[in-house]
């Protein structure tokens, strides 16, 4: 399990790469939770969500010898501009694996992040299978989207700065809402959060169909979760949480929120009109937690992770006009 100094090292390591989001507030938000909100706008993180905190911290790691190789990576699209952002700024080439139904806005930023992209059909492949296979044929090493060390410890410093923060306006938050798929920013956040402010609850946040965290966390046991029903969300469709990150959410995480379509969809509107601020479906889905009422933020102070912005803009204008 990693520890708050690995955190603090990543943070190090992220300082001048990483934005330190601000915590913001917005009246119309705290009166429908009756307490206090604090979004954490990740969705203005340098490509557009929370996973280049993680890429660039296992990246800036690697050996002379490893970073000549390259890497490779499997994604539906944040992690991939995350790994390619980090690659082109390192000097080390990257290959990333992505659904070919993926958004198009993620496949074309990561190209022109510098990522070489390989499609795959998710509906049939195999992502990490095609991923290992192409990385052992080339000798690189692999960087998965969050079941390692350095990824976790990269994720954890958005809980870091929430900690700080919070504590620094005044305003230590008394619970805070992660937006999950397997488990990386919530492990990672979870360890930093309560290292600094040890009575905090974390909670997870899931589409419905895909909250294998959320079981996961009920039962004690990691649980896969299959279906086919399609969702919005794709940054957060996960078959169930990783080893190493449930390994710290079992130890750490209070318990699993899952919210439904209609209701990140809600989220996705009330931020744009109200916040001013574009989020995709799987960075809203915390937000819906709040909104939708499925936790009690009376008279509490509540942190909300917006994890991410990179949405196709057809979908997104499609969802705004949409009635309420």
């Amino acid at each position: 399990m990693i520890d708050i100094g690995d955190i603090e090292a990543a943070a190090e390591r992220l300082s001048g790469i990483a934005i330190e989001t601000p915590l913001l507030q917005n009246a119309e938000l705290d009166r429908i939770a009756g307490g206090t909100v604090l979004l954490k706008p990740e969705c203005l993180q340098r490509t557009g969500s929370f996973k280049i905190r993680g890429a660039y911290n296992l990246l800036s790691q690697l050996s002379a010898e490893q970073a000549e190789r390259g890497v490779v990576a499997w994604s539906s699209g944040n992690h991939a501009q995350g790994v390619a952002c980090a690659g082109s700024m390192l000097g080390i080439h990257t290959a990333i694996v992505m659904p070919e139904d993926a958004p198009a806005a993620k496949l074309e930023n990561t190209r022109r992040l510098g990522g070489e992209v390989i499609t795959y059909d998710r509906y049939s492949g195999d992502r990490e299978a095609i991923a290992r296979s192409l990385a052992a044929e080339r000798g690189a090493a692999i960087v998965p989207s969050f079941e390692h060390p350095h990824i976790i410890a990269g994720q954890g410093t958005v809980g870091l700065e929430i900690a700080r923060q919070s504590m620094s306006l005044g305003l230590p938050v008394d619970q805070v809402l992660i937006c999950c798929g397997g488990g990386g920013l919530t492990s990672g956040s979870a360890v930093a959060l309560k290292a600094l402010l040890p009575d905090v609850s974390v909670y997870t946040v899931e589409p419905e169909f895909y909250d294998d965290t959320a079981r996961s966390l009920a039962t004690g046991e990691r649980v896969s979760v299959t279906t086919s029903k399609p969702s919005i969300c794709d940054a957060l469709l996960t078959d169930a949480p990783g080893e190493l990150t449930f390994d710290i959410m079992r130890q750490l995480v209070t318990s699993g929120l899952v919210v439904t379509e209609a209701e990140v969809k809600a989220a996705m509107r009330f931020a744009f009109r109200h916040l001013k601020l574009v989020l995709e479906p799987g960075g809203a889905v915390a937000l819906a937690a709040v909104l939708a009422t499925k936790i009690d933020a009376a008279d509490k102070i509540t942190a909300v992770v917006l994890s991410g912005g990179n949405v196709d803009w057809d979908l997104f204008a499609s969802i705004q006009g949409e009635l309420t």
